[in-house]
């Protein structure tokens, strides 16, 4: 096997763009790439582009109506059927929205074969990670959900067991929707509690069905959650459920949306943390999965300050080579955020918070404590359906 990393990359994911003033910008991906080059890790990283998604390959996850209903909206914007989530305020249709979609889904796709297929033993498509698509239709600015493409692609390779791990501030509803009664693949979502966010699920209750009970885990965290907590409920409950699992490959989901900066909701967690947490999964998928590991993006709305540091740690945490977070960001970088969004843009690639700390669950639980109560909720609702103690 390869121990080189993979970047996913092909500049026209820039054209996956629902508009002026939408919050999903595509200058986040355009400064996450260039910012990538600026600390010289893409002399670390083989980037690489792949053929987009097929419809034999959607179909893998999505309804035939919904994709012939994406072309549809993609050829016409103005007879987007909003019945399938086009054309509305969070999913408007726009020219090449089939096309673009399927690329990035087919990026994530390429991950998972790269890895699966020993070409590399990390990959990142941080364009991907658009997790609330469902079956028969458009969610949360989400088209095609490429990561449960690629999960249902490794599955279809042959892998036995995937783990999915998801810590975006809103639920990854979609892919626990396309895998609810599958076995094989565990899916864990940490995400601002349903009461105070979109989409409204999540909850620690949502646990499978069929033969797949037990295999979707919900921690629902209480908005205004900052670094501390959010890294107490990861490291509460993501470890002891990988590793009881023991996935053939690891396929995590890294919205930066959780930063205190993003506009569309309520946690209050630092880039630093942000990147301790992107360093657990790394270590997670050597301890428990072989090194497989497919790393994707997410949401993220603070798309100057935040999405490309995040993002730009997690390519270098992949790669082997990750950044400091000390390290002085490039001038001339800086010089091309101001140029494309005339925002200043960030000096330092961190928040000021690194190294991060946070309390052990197994030190003990305060049961009055809101964020204690959320992880416990989890634990008693989850774990005892794969055998562990709550």
């Amino acid at each position: 096997m390869s121990g080189r990393a993979q970047l996913m990359w092909d500049e026209a994911v820039t054209g996956y763009d629902f508009g002026p003033n939408h919050p999903m910008d595509p200058v986040r991906l355009a400064l996450t790439r260039r910012l990538v080059d600026a600390l010289g890790l893409d002399r670390e990283v083989e980037i690489v582009s792949a053929k987009p998604a097929g419809d034999s390959t959607l179909r893998l996850v999505h309804r035939e109506d919904y994709i012939q209903a994406v072309k549809a909206a993609s050829a016409d914007p103005r007879a987007a059927d909003v019945s399938y989530g086009l054309g509305t305020v969070d999913d408007p249709a726009f020219a090449g929205m089939h096309e673009v979609s399927s690329l990035i889904a087919g990026l994530s796709v390429g991950a998972a074969e790269a890895v699966w297929r020993g070409d590399a033993l990390h990959a990142v498509n941080f364009t991907g990670g658009l997790h609330h698509a469902m079956p028969g239709g458009a969610a949360g600015f989400c088209v095609y959900n490429d990561a449960s493409l690629a999960i249902a692609r490794l599955l279809e390779l042959g892998a036995r067991r995937v783990a999915y791990v998801d810590v975006d501030v809103h639920h990854g509803d979609g892919v626990q929707a396309a895998f609810w009664e599958d076995p094989r693949v565990l899916t864990i979502s940490l995400h601002e509690h349903p009461r105070t966010l979109f989409p409204q699920t999540g909850w620690p209750e949502e646990t499978g069905a069929g033969d797949g009970e037990g295999a979707a885990v919900n921690v629902a965290l209480p908005a205004g959650t900052g670094d501390a907590g959010w890294l107490r409920a990861f490291h509460a409950v993501v470890p002891e459920l990988v590793a009881d699992f023991r996935p053939d490959v690891l396929v995590t989901q890294h919205g930066a949306d959780t930063h205190f900066e993003d506009p569309l909701a309520h946690l209050a967690v630092s880039l630093d943390a942000q990147r301790a947490v992107q360093v657990a999964c790394h270590e997670l998928a050597h301890e428990y999965a072989g090194g497989k590991w497919v790393a994707l993006g997410g949401g993220g709305y603070a798309v100057v300050e935040v999405v490309p540091r995040s993002w730009t740690h997690l390519v270098g945490i992949a790669a082997g080579r990750p950044v400091a977070p000390e390290t002085v960001i490039p001038e001339g970088w800086r010089r091309e955020v101001f140029a494309r969004t005339r925002q200043l843009g960030p000096v330092r690639m961190t928040d000021g918070r690194w190294p991060v700390s946070w309390g052990a669950w197994e030190a003990g639980y305060d049961p009055a404590d809101r964020l204690d109560q959320a992880v416990l909720a989890t634990r008693r609702a989850a774990f005892p359906l794969r055998g562990l103690l709550a």
